[in-house]
């Protein structure tokens, strides 16, 4: 029996559950991405634009708003979901648009996802990158926002140690990540700073009473001619990386088990479930055993953008997305058992069962709501007193709920004249 065939959600199978979801747009969605390879193949360098940034170069496709790429962190989110469903490549296809992952063409490499430089892309992923556009690169728009709670971070130390509190860290080593990359943010060290910070804090110590340790690294895979191979969907390079297992991706780890370090942050309980299952490693903190929101700040809440070209030259393209991610994230509160299969493919989490119980409690629409928006707050003042990030910016001025309002009116507008055409008579008998 294949995993399509399993029951997952109200005695329905994976495969019957996105049939009668995704219909015939997921037939298309994969009759076009096999076409896709061979289509874009011959398009190579054709529409290449090479860009300069931070001493490094960039490359991207050129401008055409007849397309719109999307581009996504491995985390919880509509964007994630959609990569099966397919409906918002529906919603674009409704105004002649083609709708497909930025990395499908041959000519764009990583870095769009990390600075934003191509302006017919939308982002969905974690939150310091996008602060760090914003403040330091260029304008943006904030679409929408999904937080998952209580996943504020871990410090994890080797099993075998005879640690089991913060305060038998006094003096100790704790390894903080430092990006050699001048070309991209560096979101795993902004991470690993907040989050020991905050449980020093927590535990009535400051940074004083350890020694931070720097383990700077190359952070290229990102140029590796490996994974500069076009792919239609983001599922293809984690499975590739064996992403749940990669320790490359994540350089601390092997520091710890090599006791070059006697402690290290990780960002969520993904992880920390992840280090755990090896028996080698253990979590003596963990913020999402607090109660307050404000300390569950670990790179999320996840974050929807598009620039500002976007927004103001074409703002039909930014609501066309929002539909989709409305739509999705919909079916995926209504169905969190079959979302957390799909997401499982994408995510840390360690099978479709953790997957669940990760996501169980989120909200899979994207919003703006006040709680959500404080939560950026947080991270964009720390990034700002921390020197992460140059220049201040207002966060309420930098959200743009107009997207998502129109996307949800449409939506309904869509759903009523479909009401009013099943109320049509059939014209059975009538002659022409």
């Amino acid at each position: 029996m294949t995993t399509d065939d399993k029951t997952i959600e109200n005695g329905m199978t994976r495969r019957e559950a996105l049939v009668s979801i995704g219909g015939a747009a997921a037939g298309a969605a994969l009759a076009t991405s096999g076409l896709a390879g061979n289509v874009m193949a011959a398009e190579t360098s054709s529409r290449a634009v090479k860009k300069e940034v931070g001493g490094k170069m960039t490359t991207t496709v050129s401008l055409d708003w007849k397309e719109v790429y999307y581009t996504n962190c491995p985390l919880v989110s509509a964007s994630n979901i959609d990569q099966e469903l397919g409906w918002t490549a529906e919603e674009y296809a409704k105004i002649g648009v083609d709708f497909a992952y930025f990395r499908s063409r041959p000519e764009t490499d990583w870095y769009p996802h990390y600075i934003h430089n191509q302006d017919n892309l939308i982002r969905f992923g974690g939150l310091f990158p996008p602060i760090d556009v914003m403040a330091d690169k260029r304008r943006t728009r904030m679409l929408g926002l999904t937080h998952v709670p209580f996943e504020g971070g871990c410090l994890m130390v080797r099993a075998k140690d005879n640690l089991y509190r913060m305060s038998d860290l006094k003096g100790k080593k704790i390894g903080i990540t430092k990006s050699l990359n001048t070309l991209k943010n560096d979101w795993w060290r902004i991470q690993e700073h907040q989050g020991i910070l905050a449980m020093l804090r927590m535990n009535n110590m400051t940074e004083k009473d350890i020694n931070l340790v720097d383990f700077p690294y190359p952070d290229d895979w990102y140029d590796d001619p490996d994974m500069l191979v076009p792919m239609v969907n983001p599922s293809w390079w984690q499975l590739k990386r064996d992403h749940k297992h990669d320790l490359a991706f994540r350089p601390l780890e092997t520091a710890l088990l090599e006791g070059k370090v006697d402690a290290i942050y990780t960002q969520s309980k993904v992880f920390q479930h992840i280090q755990e299952a090896t028996g080698e490693l253990a979590a003596i903190e963990d913020l999402s055993q607090y109660p307050d929101w404000r300390l569950q700040v670990a790179n999320i809440p996840a974050i929807i953008t598009c620039t500002d070209v976007m927004a103001n030259e074409h703002p039909e393209l930014v609501v066309a997305f929002m539909k989709g991610m409305i739509r999705v994230g919909r079916w995926a509160n209504e169905h969190k058992h079959a979302a957390a299969a799909i997401l499982n493919k994408q995510t840390y989490y360690l099978d479709v069962e953790d997957t669940y119980r990760g996501i169980k409690d989120v909200d899979m629409v994207p919003n703006l709501s006040a709680q959500n928006l404080a939560m950026v707050n947080i991270g964009k003042e720390f990034m700002l007193k921390k020197g992460y990030i140059k220049n201040d910016f207002d966060v309420g001025k930098w959200a743009a709920p107009e997207f998502f309002d129109q996307a949800a009116r449409e939506l309904l507008e869509d759903a009523i004249k479909l009401k009013s055409l099943e109320k049509i008579p059939t014209m059975k008998g009538r002659v022409g």
